[in-house]
């Protein structure tokens, strides 16, 4: 079992954040660990149990597939989510840190249950792991670039 913990302090309010992380067709634009992301149900109104397919990238050019249950969502604050064929579970968090600053807590539960595959188990998850960071990283770096996006999220004060 692998359990991996990631918290940044990003320079844009939850509110800001939140918007971009709702808006899966930008999602590659600013994350590595997505090649491609497909809303296969969307949920309530609040995204609660919202089905989406995501394609990332693996070690040696290789491609994954998950589809990720959205669960326990409170807007802007954040989300737990299951992968439905791993059983990988994981839940994004976003804390008002100041004026347009958020601490974003990520974590992820993961194992392989194939006994073959634990063999591969920690490299791939670092793979993964390292992904995921840049990919919270680079939702900063994008709405740094982009304030066209949403600018009526910034706050003022």
């Amino acid at each position: 079992m692998q359990n991996h913990e990631f918290t940044v302090e990003l320079a844009h309010g939850r509110a800001r954040l939140w918007a971009l992380f709702q808006r899966y067709d930008l999602w590659k634009e600013y994350a590595p660990a997505v090649l491609d992301v497909e809303i296969v149900w969307p949920g309530d109104a609040a995204g609660n149990g919202l089905l989406r397919r995501v394609v990332y990238p693996l070690p040696f050019g290789r491609r994954g597939e998950s589809f990720e249950l959205v669960k326990n969502v409170r807007p802007e604050e954040g989300y737990d989510y299951l992968m439905l064929r791993t059983g990988l579970s994981g839940t994004l968090r976003l804390e008002r840190a100041g004026t347009n600053r958020t601490t974003l807590r990520f974590t992820e539960r993961f194992e392989l249950k194939r006994p073959v595959l634990r063999w591969f188990e920690a490299p791939i998850y670092r793979f993964i792991n390292k992904k995921n960071e840049e990919s919270m990283r680079g939702a900063a770096t994008w709405l740094d670039r982009h304030p066209e996006f949403r600018p009526d999220l910034i706050e003022r004060g």
